[in-house]
């Protein structure tokens, strides 16, 4: 069977081959920067060895979905499969030897690279009976394998860091190969780049990514201001599958791609200019009368501000109502004032001690005598006021307070709002009403609380890629999701 094919061709015209068989042994590492035609090389290098070996193409930025009208490839859209899916799946693929394009380009970074590193974990965990040849194609590789920590949480950089040095160093016994292209060799970790033995390096202007790829390719230093004069899709190539010197490479024409892509300048539109004014102006004002993002949760007040409140409220007492004398009344209107309090807007994002001064200063103020509750006392009637769960029944209520029994102060409140709709069978979880209850704006907050739930064993948790989270509360008959 042939397992060469023709990337392009040389400076004198001559074709430039690639032995696909001897690139499953030994590895590739394409280099360039945005607009030097690195994508164009790997879509050459798939297109042509489509019919010779299997394929699986981790795309973060849907640029190789359209290899599956003319080649046959599989996409699967990552956002639209729990992380039990994706691992699935990635054991199917090498099960039954299918060219696939894993889509990520609809997932936030952090999301896409937790994807990608389960799917690559199973993939190199398939059973022995699977290892079949495979070639594996990471573009955007500095994502999957960064040389420093960056902005993403340390397990995720662990967890994919640990996918990629499989797929570089282990996955040949295993029949994948790896072809890892990066923008900037700087940010790629040096010992996934380093398992490569196959070079294809395109333009560059850094000096430390032009020496670095130099000395990949064997070159002087001095040598490396070649790198910087490479025209787009040209590259200096070096590799047992390729040259074994270093040789400069004119990638061929692709077949597939996105033809709507613009390359350098296109006609304007020949719209009249009152046309055009027509087209920008057309339904403005029902596009702006859209809602607008929720603003900013309030900052907690100081303390001295909380302080001045109490004496404000202070200097505003009244005598005591003759009908809140009575110790019934005195602890019927401290419970309104708590419901009161639950319900309006921003309380949450203050801090508990705040709502509690709050709550004082107002009893204060109405001059209520009587015993007060205490701290923890009032967070838990404020986190039950919150979550309304006086509009249920006193069974139901009392069991889902049963249930809270053991959760924490701080986690109370979300978890009750959580309870409540889990009960009500409803098929969401009003996601604002769960970051009202806990305060925050934040969904990676939110994400880690419900994750911190699970692990106490309150709630259990199904989330996948896209961003759908169903939770259940064991003990409560109804799902809810959000």
């Amino acid at each position: 069977m042939k397992t060469e094919i023709v990337i392009g061709h040389g400076t004198g015209g001559a074709p430039v081959s690639f032995d696909i068989e001897e690139l499953l042994a030994t590895r590739l590492l394409v280099q360039g920067n945005s607009g030097s035609g690195k994508s164009h090389l790997l879509r050459r290098l798939l297109e042509e060895s489509a019919g010779m070996v299997q394929q699986v193409v981790i795309d973060p930025e849907g640029d190789f979905t359209s290899l599956a009208e003319p080649f046959g490839h599989v996409v699967v859209d990552g956002a639209a499969y729990s992380p039990g899916e994706i691992e699935a799946l990635a054991r199917r693929i090498r099960e039954h030897r299918a060219s696939v394009v894993l889509a990520l380009e609809s997932l936030e970074v952090e999301q896409q690279i937790r994807c990608a590193a389960q799917f690559l974990t199973a993939l190199f965990d398939a059973p022995r009976e699977h290892w079949y040849p495979a070639l594996v194609v990471v573009d955007e590789a500095q994502m999957f394998a960064p040389a420093v920590a960056g902005e993403i949480a340390e397990d995720t950089r662990r967890m994919t860091l640990s996918a990629m040095t499989n797929l570089m160093c282990r996955g040949r016994k295993r029949g994948l190969a790896g072809i890892v292209a990066t923008q900037r060799l700087a940010k790629l970790a040096k010992n996934v780049a380093a398992e490569a033995s196959n070079f294809l390096m395109g333009r560059t202007f850094l000096d430390i990514d032009m020496v670095r790829a130099a000395d990949l390719l064997g070159m002087e230093r001095r040598q490396a201001e070649r790198i910087r004069e490479l025209e787009r899709g040209h590259f200096l190539a070096l590799g047992p599958a390729i040259t074994r010197v270093p040789l400069a490479v004119k990638i061929g024409p692709v077949q597939s791609g996105l033809k709507a892509r613009a390359e350098g300048l296109m006609p304007l539109p020949e719209a009249a200019p009152e046309d055009m004014a027509a087209l920008l102006t057309r339904d403005l004002a029902s596009e702006a009368a859209r809602p607008a993002p929720p603003p900013p949760p309030p900052a907690a007040p100081r303390v001295d501000e909380v302080e001045a409140s109490i004496a404000r409220a202070e200097e505003r007492q009244v005598p005591q109502p003759e009908e809140l004398r009575d110790s019934g009344a005195v602890a019927g209107r401290i419970e309104e004032l708590i419901q009161a309090l639950a319900c309006e807007e921003g309380i949450a994002f203050q801090s508990a001690s705040a709502q509690y001064q709050t709550f004082l200063s107002r009893c204060r103020r109405e001059r209520l005598v009587g015993p007060m509750p205490d701290m923890q006392s009032f967070r838990r009637r404020f986190a039950i006021a919150g979550a309304g769960l006086d509009e249920l029944d006193a069974a139901t209520r009392e069991r889902i307070l049963t249930l809270a029994g053991t959760v924490e102060e701080d986690l109370l409140a979300p978890f009750l709002v959580i309870a409540k709709a889990a009960h009500a069978g409803e098929t969401q979880v009003d996601e604002e009403a769960l970051a009202r209850a806990y305060g925050t704006s934040s969904p990676g907050r939110i994400r880690r609380l419900l994750d911190h739930l699970e692990r106490q064993g309150l709630v259990v948790v199904r989330q996948d890629f896209g961003g759908g989270r169903t939770v259940m509360v064991p003990g409560l008959e109804g799902l809810a999701a959000g």
